[in-house]
């Protein structure tokens, strides 16, 4: 009897390690309680950087905090899209627990009540297509990435893959 139950316990461990082999890594998320909720990445209308007439503000990056205690402040926090173009939140904008904010693209002043930071520059940054969106904490270690393709845009966050650290 001993010998058996050797026996079930080696096959369960095999059995359990590929299972384990077969999850794919995009399915592991980082530990980090700020996420990436979706991405506006097609503005509406045709496309243009002008920044007194462009739509560059309604292409947007929602980024939520989904800590049920702690408070968490964006500074240092930095954006990156897959080609490297960068958006560091450089003055103190704090998310308290389920709270979120849009980082829009153009000019605007930015705002805790509104939920919003602008990222002070009229050109767009996230591809129509596709590409991936990286976010990365003060330390330099990441929060999370969201990779969309053309499909559709994705404000709410449907269909978006996280990838561990």
């Amino acid at each position: 009897m001993k010998k058996r139950f050797r026996v079930t316990v080696a096959t369960v461990a095999v059995a359990g390690a590929a299972v384990l082999a077969a999850t794919p890594a995009q399915a592991t998320e980082y530990h980090s309680a700020l996420k990436i909720r979706g991405v506006q990445y097609d503005a509406p209308g045709r496309d243009s950087n002008s920044c007194s007439s462009g739509n560059t503000d309604e292409e947007y990056l929602t980024i939520k905090n989904y800590s049920s205690s702690a408070t968490i402040n964006l500074k240092g926090y930095l954006v990156k899209d897959a080609t490297g173009n960068p958006f560091t939140f450089t003055a103190n904008h704090y998310l308290q627990p389920g709270d979120y904010v849009k980082l829009r693209g153009g000019y605007g002043t930015d705002s805790d009540a509104n939920n919003v930071v602008y990222r002070d520059n009229c050109n767009f940054i996230w591809n129509n297509d596709r590409d991936t969106i990286y976010l990365y904490k003060p330390s330099g270690s990441g929060s999370d990435s969201h990779s969309y393709t053309k499909s559709g845009s994705d404000p709410d966050g449907n269909g978006y893959i996280r990838f561990h650290s």
